[in-house]
């Protein structure tokens, strides 16, 4: 019988066949025992996974503090099931679109909270006008702690993505390195296909050449055969990554000779996500046949 875990069919309650099509085969479902249901089947194909809880642009206090309540029950039901999950949390889902202070105070709760119980956080990256601020957030927190138990996330679509790698890596930080896929302006990000492809790879190399420790999160075959080939010749502690219901089968695959995690989504708030997974023009025959298949 087929393994939902690779399958990816959701639990969440949908309402119709749109729904089920575009949210049902990329997001857990709408509870968070759904992520947890769906970390423990990929653990026991030896896939690790990153639990992400939906929502981002908040601008009521009520929804972040939903948000981080929800990621502290998450890291304790994590770590009292010993699931093999990290989580990953955006930063105007805990405050950067209210202000930096009210996220910094949030992230620091999670963090301490997530240390105590052994979970490893990454901070996901938004739009680009929460770059600056994103990053500012990380290398505070990561300065104040010596053991790498935090990372964020760069999106190799932005320009600036090269001098931010340089400034992370320089500080002993952990990079999860994606393509990026919100919309922005040709002045800001690369906006064709090859040269984002080509600014990945390029990003990848420095990784390889000057960070010890890092995330290759994609879904595109020439880059992790790339990905493959430097650490068969450099060694280093990579990890690969990949979007829950896209290449589940192909992580699958590998998962016994590499160290493999697929990026689980949970909650309500779809739609968003969805729409970006769809937006990802760099991987768009993926994307779609992601959608009709079982």
């Amino acid at each position: 019988m087929p393994d939902t875990a690779l399958d990816s069919d959701s639990s969440m309650p949908l309402n119709f066949s749109f729904e089920k099509l575009f949210a049902g085969k990329w997001i857990a479902g709408a509870h968070m025992e759904d992520a947890i249901d769906r970390a423990r089947r990929l653990n026991r194909h030896g896939i690790g996974t990153i639990l992400n809880y939906l929502g981002e642009d908040f601008k009521d206090k009520k929804d972040t503090q939903d948000a981080v309540s929800t990621y502290i029950s998450l890291i304790k039901k994590i770590h009292d099931g010993n699931v093999r999950a990290d989580i990953a949390v955006k930063p105007t889902q805990i405050g950067l679109s209210i202000s930096y202070m009210y996220a910094a105070k949030n992230y620091s709760a999670i963090l301490e909270y997530a240390r105590k119980n052994g979970v490893f956080v990454w901070l996901d990256m938004e739009s680009h006008r929460y770059v600056e601020d994103t990053i500012k957030l990380y290398l505070e927190h990561l300065s104040s702690h010596k053991k790498k138990d935090t990372g964020i996330c760069i999106q190799s679509y932005l320009r600036r993505s090269r001098r931010d790698i340089s400034k992370i890596v320089k500080r002993n930080g952990v990079i999860r390195l994606v393509k990026g896929a919100y919309k922005e302006s040709d002045s800001i990000a690369y906006a064709n296909r090859a040269e984002v492809t080509e600014n990945y790879s390029k990003l990848m190399k420095y990784l390889f050449a000057h960070a010890d420790r890092f995330t290759i999160a994609t879904h595109d075959m020439k880059m992790i055969e790339l990905a493959l080939s430097l650490d068969r010749s450099m060694h280093k502690d990579m990890t690969l990554a990949m979007l829950n219901g896209i290449r589940n089968r192909y992580a699958l695959s590998i998962a016994k000779k590499e160290n493999v995690y697929i990026y689980v989504p949970f909650g309500s708030r779809w739609v968003d996500y969805s729409i970006r997974r769809l937006r990802e023009l760099s991987n768009a025959v993926i994307i779609v046949r992601s959608l009709f298949s079982r």
